[in-house]
């Protein structure tokens, strides 16, 4: 897909297994609602093709959209209709919908559902464009942003929804700039950079390893004058040493086992005697910055 002389998606190639929740990452410019507007049917793509249930999204639109949900990063409702109303009408459109009180009590809408679409806050919003999306049982539904703008209680209540549209079989595909919610909720991830695909693989798969470790020091008493100078001439030019306090410091260096070995010997010959020594496991953050080299973002 391309925009211009800029091209959104560039040969990207991927699937998405049926019953799990598969997180779509990448910084800002990535390709992701690119992507995920043309599985909805929302845009052609210029090149390649994209099969959703083995059904062309724009050929066999009208077999599809009964089986899909779509939430939109914004918008998606009449901008006078209430919130109850706008539930409501959907639900009517569909053959077995969940029902609406419900499921605004579990979204926490129940509040504000006499009140316009326009004049909701941010996070009421977000919370209606999900409950629009699944209120008719879909099979497979697209969240763009599920969480943004709401506060930890809400967003809980929304990771735990998802979880369960999961456990029913439900097929969910998300984007999130919450690295920690993807981390936590995707059974399958892909971060795409530039509109191509740059990794792929579960969390788990993402996070094992790597070329970085992180070594957390903390001791019982201040550290003697020149001592974090020596640990780091001792390290060598490969790591980095950052003192946190006077009582500890962390070491960024080679995922190895000298690494750790060195700051052991080196409190051993300081007469340093240590309270924690820590090697920091790698989140899916660490690896987003190592591939992409840009926070996390919508």
């Amino acid at each position: 897909m391309r925009y211009g002389d800029k091209t959104a998606v560039d040969g990207l190639s991927l699937a998405v297994a049926t019953g799990t929740i598969t997180a779509v990452l990448g910084p800002n410019g990535a390709g992701k609602t690119t992507t995920l507007e043309t599985c909805e049917g929302y845009r052609r793509p210029q090149g390649g093709s994209v099969r959703v249930f083995g059904l062309d999204p724009i050929r066999d639109r009208r077999a599809l959209m009964p089986r899909i949900g779509v939430m939109l990063q914004s918008g998606g409702a009449w901008s006078g209709a209430r919130a109850e109303e706008m539930l409501h009408h959907l639900a009517r459109l569909h053959a077995h919908p969940i029902d609406t009180g419900l499921l605004m009590e579990r979204l926490a809408l129940h509040e504000c559902g006499r009140t316009p679409y326009r004049r909701l806050s941010g996070g009421q919003q977000q919370r209606l464009g999900l409950a629009m999306a699944i209120v008719g049982r879909p099979e497979l539904v697209f969240v763009d942003e599920p969480t943004a703008g709401l506060d930890p209680q809400i967003r809980r209540s929304v990771w735990e929804l998802l979880e369960e549209l999961r456990t029913d079989g439900v097929t969910v595909v998300l984007t999130t700039h919450y690295l920690e919610e993807a981390e936590r909720l995707a059974d399958k991830v892909h971060i795409l950079d530039r509109g191509r695909l740059v990794a792929s693989g579960s969390p788990l798969e993402l996070t094992r390893g790597g070329t970085v470790a992180t070594i957390r020091l903390v001791v019982t008493q201040p550290f003697p004058a020149g001592a974090p100078e020596s640990l780091a001439a001792a390290l060598g030019p490969t790591t980095e040493l950052t003192v946190l306090d006077d009582v500890s410091l962390q070491v960024s260096g080679p995922a190895d086992q000298s690494t750790l070995a060195t700051v052991s010997r080196w409190c051993e010959e300081q007469g340093v005697l240590p309270e924690a020594l820590t090697l920091g496991q790698r989140n899916l953050e660490d690896v987003f910055l190592e591939l992409t080299g840009r926070e996390g973002s919508s």
